[in-house]
């Protein structure tokens, strides 16, 4: 069984599209443990509805947070406290499926969860290896290299990375030369996400 993170340099990095992407590729099973906001329309919602097969498990978050804030901050306005352990002892259970899992943070890395750990506490606990959602905006190249820099520092295993939204190919370029990453796929922008949509990009996902 494949244990894939997926975490990106920004919370509007295109976490879910790509979650989508590599569920359809891997027919594997999906969960985010912590949903801040939301709920009528979760992120575990818009993934299932972009996956085609029939063979993918969507699994209940742990934490169901009624704000669209960061996960410390709308866990506190619920009156609960977001323990990692208890996410791993869930994670633990979900391990007994022969299917991949793919789990999608919130945010990105150093998103805090409680008063005193983060989502890349979270990603180090569950020991799983770390898919990055990269996109192109003015300082992506300094956000996508801190990021890269933190899950090294922390010997966490980058898989690779996912290129999502307008092109740059210089920023790119210089990204995978200086991080030494690989680009798992390049999803373009697109007026029409749909079923196809996804399962074309993953069909030319490279995961090795």
């Amino acid at each position: 069984m494949r244990k894939i993170f997926v975490t990106g340099i920004d919370t509007d990095a295109g976490k879910s599209v790509v979650s989508a992407i590599l569920v359809e590729a891997l027919q594997a099973n999906y969960w985010k443990p912590v949903q801040a906001g939301e709920l009528d329309n979760s992120d575990t919602i818009k993934v299932k509805s972009l996956v085609s097969n029939v063979v993918s498990e969507f699994h209940t978050e742990a934490y169901r947070l009624t704000k669209p804030m960061s996960p410390h901050a709308a866990a506190a306005i619920d009156g609960v406290d977001i323990s990692i352990d208890r996410i791993r002892k869930e994670f633990i259970d979900l391990e007994n499926s022969t299917r991949d899992l793919i789990i999608e943070g919130a945010g990105g890395l150093m998103v805090p969860l409680n008063s005193s750990e983060l989502v890349i506490d979270l990603i180090k606990s569950l020991d799983v290896e770390v898919v990055v959602v990269l996109k192109n905006y003015l300082g992506s190249i300094n956000h996508s290299l801190l990021t890269l820099e933190t899950l090294k520092q922390r010997n966490i295993r980058v898989l690779g990375v996912v290129f999502n939204g307008e092109s740059n190919p210089e920023s790119e370029r210089y990204i995978l030369q200086y991080a030494q990453v690989k680009c798992l796929a390049r999803i373009p922008i697109t007026t029409n996400l749909c079923h196809d949509f996804v399962s074309n990009h993953a069909i030319n996902l490279v995961i090795e």
